[in-house]
């Protein structure tokens, strides 16, 4: 027989703590049999509740902390993916240009609004036609306010400049102004001289 094998009457120090509980009343044999009976590891349903909490707690740590990431990837995709980006400037550039064109084409438009609706052929159904013109002079409404708001911003730029040209102007003005003062002060000076020398 070898020295590791066990032999059959040899207690171990799980089964003589056992043993132990079992005199003193700390858990009952029928408890040992139903544990051992059971292919999990834990030696208790308590044990095995507190095991499935911390599998569990451990699980909604995990998830949170993918969510957390997921969150910060979606705050940050406007920066850091060019897909999204190129798409919104495609967008907008043809935006802009269709404005441009609408810009150009102003006075060919109001044109076209003011002739009768039935000499034209519009590519829309013929109960959308005063939805389109509605449209169209709401359009215009539009291109005059923003070409009255653009010439708004140019003139504020205009009117700072005038303004420190004016500021600028005050300032020679009344150097040119405290010359003449100083200059008037020496005539007056040489005329009394002059008096004075007189007399």
């Amino acid at each position: 027989m070898n020295q590791w094998e066990v032999s059959p009457f040899f207690v171990s120090p799980a089964a003589s703590v056992l043993s132990r509980c079992v005199s003193r009343g700390a858990m009952s044999q029928e408890d040992i049999d139903a544990v051992s009976s059971r292919p999990g590891p834990a030696f208790s349903s308590v044990l095995q509740e507190a095991e499935a909490q911390l599998k569990a707690q451990r699980r909604l740590d995990q998830l949170q902390l993918e969510l957390e990431l997921l969150k910060l990837e979606k705050q940050s995709a406007d920066v850091t993916h060019v897909l999204p980006l190129s798409g919104r400037f495609q967008v907008l550039q043809t935006f802009c240009d269709h404005l441009q064109q609408l810009l150009k084409e102003q006075n060919s438009l109001r044109q076209r609004l003011m002739k009768p609706l039935g000499q034209t052929n519009l590519p829309i159904h013929a109960h959308l036609h005063r939805s389109v013109v509605e449209v169209l002079d709401m359009l215009l409404d539009f291109i005059e306010t923003l070409e009255k708001k653009l010439d708004s911003v140019q003139n504020c730029s205009r009117a700072r400049e005038q303004l420190s040209q004016m500021y600028t102007s005050l300032a020679q003005l009344l150097a040119q102004a405290a010359e003449v003062q100083t200059l008037s002060n020496q005539v007056l000076g040489w005329q009394e001289k002059g008096r004075s020398l007189q007399q």
